[in-house]
């Protein structure tokens, strides 16, 4: 069996998931993925996921589209082992959800179906796209280098077309179901836009919610206790209280607490005001309603809830500030790893090569995280000013800069070994998108 790159050799967990010839199909995969510098198609990525051709082209297809593994046993164990890397120790983890569209040509490209695009949609016109839907679920974590969390995806899901009636929001309480237990020894709190707000009805335990609500949301104060001797059924909400944008008008001044909050990586400071109601449509358990107001009047007020009745208001609203990491994964797997680029379109071929690209954005990040330190300094540039944080292009050429460092001294035992590496780094320069 060919060694593993010394760079990406964590990823040797990951072999119980496979057979033997199928891991080391996944583990050229993984460095072709992240050294491929023009589109990833599977051809487009094979001269440098096998730059000696000890295996044809064909093997690579066969791993998407037919190889003996389970995309559920790849994330599990992919899930335990960077938790365990990540926050030994930490109790309570910080996760987010968010669905992301993978833009196709192809008709039959199996597994997809006419999605709204949220990039070109607007308020008053709704832009659709036919596309594979994927729904990642990502652990927050705060880099060791400050600045802006990251979402890294532990665990993912393809909405299929006439998927029997299984919906975004089935996909979302079987991934945590799945999470709650792979990771039995941990709390969360899940952070997700208002799409996902009706999960506060269906959480598994150990899981709290914290997401945008509607505006007009029909909000209930709690029953009242029963009175000995009262007759009749419990109540199962009390009087109904006004629309949140008009609560909100009502309160008094001395019931606003000034907090402050860490939102992507920025001290600021907050009004914030908190009661728990009931949201009767969507769960019967109490929750907390947050309202979250600018101080000097500049932002409209924002509001949330938590399925903590009594969690902080400064926590919850830094945890959903931070729920935009998910947007950068979005854009960063697409726009560096060429999520959408491969050509697979057959059977489960096209969701297992979404998915994969998640799991070389985690690989890539994880590598650059435990290098912290080392002599990586962020890739400064002359429009940036003086740039303190790093950001997935910078983790990417570190990665790169140390899978070409390995392959050139590995390959490097003869002078026909020397021909082919030129070969291989003037055709990168030549294709270099």
């Amino acid at each position: 069996m060919p060694e593993l790159p010394q760079v990406i050799g964590f990823m040797s967990v990951l072999e119980p998931v496979f057979t033997k010839p199928a891991f080391i199909t996944c583990i050229r995969l993984v460095a072709g993925w992240i050294l491929c510098p023009a589109r990833r198609t599977i051809t487009g990525m094979y001269p440098f996921a096998d730059p000696k051709r000890e295996n044809r082209v064909d093997v690579y297809h066969y791993f998407f589209r037919a190889a003996s593994w389970l995309q559920c046993e790849l994330f599990a164990c992919w899930a335990r082992f960077l938790v365990n890397r990540l926050c030994a120790g930490q109790k309570t983890l910080l996760l987010a959800i968010d669905d992301t569209v993978h833009k196709k040509t192809g008709r039959k490209v199996d597994g997809a179906r006419v999605c709204r695009d949220a990039v070109r949609s607007t308020a008053s016109e709704t832009v659709f796209c036919w596309a594979l839907q994927y729904i990642p679920l990502c652990l927050v974590y705060h880099p060791p280098w400050g600045g802006e969390p990251l979402a890294i995806p532990l665990n993912i899901r393809l909405n299929r077309k006439n998927n029997q009636g299984i919906t975004m929001l089935d996909h979302a309480v079987d991934m945590l179901y799945e999470i709650v237990r792979w990771l039995p020894e941990h709390d969360f709190r899940l952070v997700a836009d208002g799409a996902y707000a009706p999960l506060a009805g269906r959480l598994p335990a150990r899981v709290i919610l914290i997401s945008r609500l509607r505006v007009d949301a029909a909000l209930y104060e709690l029953p009242s206790p029963r009175k000995p001797g009262e007759r009749g059924r419990p109540r199962l909400k009390g009087a109904r209280l006004p629309k949140p944008s008009e609560l909100a008008k009502t309160v008094p001044a001395s019931e606003w607490m000034r907090v402050q909050t860490c939102e992507r990586g920025n001290i600021r400071e907050r009004l914030v005001y908190t009661r728990q109601v009931l949201w009767a449509s969507v769960s019967k358990q109490p929750i907390q309603l947050i309202i979250s107001r600018d101080p000097k009047g500049n932002e409209a007020d924002d509001f949330f809830f938590s399925t903590d009745a009594t969690a902080s208001a400064a926590l919850s609203v830094s945890d959903f500030a931070d729920r935009w990491a998910v947007e950068d994964t979005f854009r960063n797997v697409k726009q560096y790893l060429g999520a959408e680029q491969p050509q697979s379109w057959k059977d489960i071929a096209p969701e297992r090569a979404g998915a994969f690209s998640y799991l070389v954005y985690g690989a890539v990040w994880l590598v650059r995280i435990e290098r912290e330190g080392e002599n990586t300094a962020a890739i400064q540039r002359e429009w940036y000013g003086e740039k303190d944080c790093v950001s997935f292009l910078d983790a990417l050429a570190d990665v790169r800069r140390q899978l070409w460092g390995e392959r050139i001294i590995a390959m490097s035992s003869s002078r026909s070994d020397l021909t082919i590496i030129q070969e291989l780094l003037v055709n990168a320069l030549v294709w270099a998108a």
